[in-house]
């Protein structure tokens, strides 16, 4: 599995806990990669670290999020596939040390396929915002 398919696997799951709101997660994990038939254990090791991740650290995720949304949005009108894109691009920038040329170009790359057609430059313009506002941009120069 590339790592394109496994992000794309993650994201997935991410947005299947956010739209049924589940308090157990692992658990979720575990029935996500068995119903998937998922058995690469970098899959694994990388859905499990991601989901958990963003979870551990979503109140910073979202205050990133929310920090360069235009004045008059909220969080609350994002779609949930638009969100849980822009918290796993931003978990994999901030906390995994992803270059962020990468994970905003994979974020895109999901939007195209499961958002909406304003998804892509949405998803383009937080996580630029991200960036820049995060200082990442110069230390990948």
């Amino acid at each position: 599995m590339e790592r394109s398919e496994i992000r794309e696997q993650a994201f997935k799951l991410i947005y299947s806990i956010e739209i049924q709101k589940t308090d157990d997660l692992k658990e979720s994990i575990e029935l996500f990669i068995e119903a998937n038939d998922i058995t690469s254990q970098k899959a694994i090791n990388y859905i499990d670290d991601a989901v958990l991740g963003i979870e551990k650290n979503k109140k910073d995720i979202d205050a990133k999020i929310e920090k360069n949304l235009k004045q008059e949005w909220k969080i609350e009108r994002i779609s949930k596939i638009d969100l849980s894109i822009l918290r796993l691009a931003i978990y994999e920038i901030i906390y995994k040390e992803v270059p962020f040329k990468v994970a905003i170009n994979e974020a895109v790359e999901l939007a195209k396929k499961y958002g909406e057609d304003a998804s892509k430059k949405f998803v383009n313009g937080i996580l630029a915002s991200v960036v820049k506002e995060s200082d990442i941009n110069k230390e990948e120069n």
